[in-house]
Order: structure tokens, then sequence, then C-alpha cells
């Protein structure tokens, strides 16, 4: 299952996250966290994470899909993944799509954890947390025993100076104009589904459940299906095309041969030739000699007529 779980700061899908994680035993991708292993690994794209935050910068959506690509590709990941943080815009959730497109690992549900906005304001405003043994409180609804202290170790409960009406409202507002989008993105694909974010932990971990298996169960089988009818339609057309492979195999065993005639033709009409032009030569040779002893014979002639005349003379 490939889920990505939207919600607002304090809705609560963090928890949602890591309780998914040990029921389906598949790994929680959080962006944040894995920019913060990227850096302390010391890879090539954590240096540039690095880099772009140590000058105060955001890290740019490139780099934190390439990070995100390579937490997928991990075996760990095959049969699922929870997206946590990301994406947060509508641009971002685009590129996400086709990165997973590439990967042939497509989203198959957007859970949304939805809460009011009062709601969220005090359960991060009147957030305590006990500075000894990590300990969490809210003061509106699950305030500790004796106000201040741990009902666990009786350690000193902290309230972060980012948890105000002031940051909170702003938080919020980013929020809104910026995340609440991807509601209509995911809706408009049919992948969207939501849960209301009210009551107790275990209350809204089981309203989860049931949407992941009336969501992804059946589609997963409808997915499996469709995967064994595509292996069995390929191992058929595996032996047709073997056999049409075959007189191609002939035929191309033959074309040497072929060659290997032609060259033995050419070979004869060489030798062929060449017997010609001796055989020419032999008959030039002869014609040369025959010439050249009629010649001498009818000089011979000559001389001896003269040497008749001669005699005559005298």
């Amino acid at each position: 299952m490939r889920i990505v779980l939207l919600g607002a700061p304090g809705s609560g899908k963090g928890t949602q996250a890591k309780l998914l994680v040990e029921k389906y035993n598949i790994p929680q991708v959080s962006t944040g966290d894995l920019l913060r292993a990227a850096v302390q690994s010391g890879s090539e794209i954590g240096k540039k994470a690095k880099a772009i935050m140590d000058a105060g910068e955001l890290v740019t959506d490139d780099i934190v899909l390439g990070i995100i690509q390579e937490r997928l590709a991990k075996p760990d990941a095959k049969s699922g993944f929870i997206l946590d943080g990301f994406p947060r815009n509508i641009p971002q959730a685009q590129a996400l799509d086709a990165m997973l497109a590439r990967m042939g690992q497509a989203l198959q549900l957007a859970m949304l954890v939805d809460v009011d906005t009062g709601v969220l304001m005090k359960r991060l405003t009147g957030r305590r947390t006990c500075g000894s043994c990590g300990a969490i409180y809210n003061i509106y609804f699950t305030a500790p025993k004796n106000p201040g202290k741990c009902d666990e170790c009786g350690g000193v409960l902290q309230h972060r100076s980012d948890d105000n009406e002031n940051t909170v409202g702003s938080r919020l507002k980013v929020y809104e104009e910026q995340t609440a989008p991807l509601t209509s993105y995911y809706k408009a694909q049919g992948k969207l589904r939501t849960v209301r974010g009210i009551g107790g932990v275990d209350e809204i971990f089981r309203n989860v459940s049931n949407i992941i298996e009336a969501q992804i169960r059946p589609l997963a089988a409808t997915m499996s299906k469709i995967e064994e009818a595509a292996a069995a339609k390929k191992a058929e057309a595996k032996p047709a095309s073997a056999k049409k492979a075959e007189p191609g195999k002939k035929t191309a065993a033959k074309k040497p041969a072929k060659k290997k005639a032609a060259k033995k033709a050419a070979k004869k009409k060489k030798a062929v030739k060449k017997k010609a032009t001796k055989k020419k030569k032999a008959v030039k040779k002869k014609a040369v000699k025959k010439k050249k002893a009629t010649k001498k014979k009818a000089v011979k002639k000559k001389k001896a007529k003269k040497t008749k005349k001669k005699a005559v003379k005298k």
C-alpha cells in the first residue's frame, strides 16, 4: 500500500503514521527525517541539502524528491510506504506523481486527518513536555494531576516557545493557503479519503484502518490479478516468438554459404582469366618467334642469292 497522509499541524497524522507502520510493516517516509539523515550520511544529495540549509534557504523540491526516491528504492519500501510531510503544495504533488509513475509505484490513497481550527489551536498551544522523561501532556485535554509536574517522574513540564498563538496561527494559515488545496487535487484523482481526527487515538486509528482495508485491499487484489494475467500472456508469447525466429535463423545460416559460393566463383573466374592471359601471352610469344624465324630465313635466302650472283660474275 502506498499512502500519503495529509493534515494540519496538530492533527495527529504523525501518531497515526507510527501506528500504520506497526500494523502493516511498511516504512514511514518523513521528509524532515530523511533530510537530517542525508546530511548526517554525507551523501552527494545530503551535501547539497546541507549547503542550502546552512545558507538559511529552503531545500529545493528536486533535492527533496531525490532523497525520497533514494528512500523508496530500498527493499523495505517495495511493499508500500507512508509519506508524511510531503507534498506540501500542488506543484510538489505533481512532481511526486511523475516520479512515482517512473518508478512504477503510483500512490493508492491520500488520507486526510481532518480537525477543526479551534481544536488545532488548543492542541498546539496547550502542549507541555516533561524535560526529564519526554512525556507529553495538554493543559486542555490531558492535563497533569499536579500543574507543571509530570505524573510519571515528577519532572518539570516545559512549554515550547513556538507553541504560542501567533506562531501557531501563522503555521495554520500557511497550511490553509498551500497544503489544504491538495485535498481537491487528490479528490479529482479519486484517491482522497477523510477521517475525523477527533476522539481517542485508538478510535481514530480504527477508522483509518477501516478506510485502508476498504480502499486498498480490493485494489491490491485486482492489481495482483492484472499482473498475473500480464505475466501469463508474456509467458505464452515467448514460445511463439521463438518459433517465428527459427526460419530466420536458417536463412541467416545459409547466407554465409552463398557468400562462399560467390567467392569460389570469383576465384574460378580469376583462374580462367589468368589461364586465358597466359595462353594469349604464349600465342603472342610463338607468333613473335615465328616472325623472327621467317625474317632470319629471308635474310639467309637474300645472302645466298648475293653469293650466287658473285659466283656467276666471276
